[in-house]
């Protein structure tokens, strides 16, 4: 296994140490404060295993699909983090995660439609502007409530944070939505030909 691929598995394994510390904060009065820097860590890693596999040349087929992985893992362990202990108020935490995490299917089906074709369905800048954003919302979510937790934060000041956080994982939420009708839009010929195949079959039939 190469270098950048090794950094992609530390990264994965990085999450069930996140969602520990995370909620160890009834035992250990950091834990959210080491889970929000351990999770920055793991971002922060997404650059530069792809930065080297790029520019040394090892850029894999495993490579690429571990990554992949490891940015849906990550985003979806953080999100669910930030609304397990209502970080995010209710209802709206949910809504999030359905529309994040139902985009990721969706996206996920449509490539593998594509792959029945034999066509590579890329992310494109739409889609990786879409996980910064989503990276950056939910690392200062998980920051803010381990600031809150330490009471560094409180009153009308942690309710300024928490606006700007809300705001900011808001924009990132419809960013995803955009995304993911972006892809169906730039991939809608998969669907013509898949009924065209079908017409014609029945044609044959008949």
């Amino acid at each position: 296994m190469n270098l950048p691929n090794k950094i992609t598995v530390c990264r994965i394994l990085l999450i069930p140490i996140i969602i520990f510390f995370y909620l160890s904060q009834s035992f250990f009065a950091y834990g959210k404060l080491v889970a929000s820097i351990l999770f920055l860590i793991g971002v922060l890693t997404d650059y530069f295993d792809g930065h080297i596999a790029r520019k040394t040349g090892q850029v894999t087929v495993l490579g690429t699909f571990l990554d992949t992985i490891a940015d849906k893992m990550f985003v979806t362990t953080a999100l669910l983090l930030v609304i397990s202990d209502n970080t995010i108020a209710s209802p709206f935490g949910v809504i999030f995660a359905v529309i994040i995490v139902l985009r990721e299917f969706m996206v996920s089906a449509l490539r593998q439609l594509g792959a029945s074709k034999n066509v590579i369905i890329s992310a494109d800048m739409f889609g990786k502007i879409k996980a910064v954003l989503q990276f950056i919302a939910l690392f200062i979510f998980m920051l803010y409530s381990a600031l809150c937790s330490q009471n560094v934060i409180s009153g009308q000041g942690a309710t300024i944070c928490y606006y700007i956080c809300f705001s900011v994982l808001c924009f990132a939420t419809f960013i995803t939505l955009l995304s993911g009708i972006n892809y169906i839009i730039k991939n809608k010929g998969l669907f013509a030909k898949e009924d065209l195949n079908d017409n014609t079959k029945n044609k044959e039939e008949n």
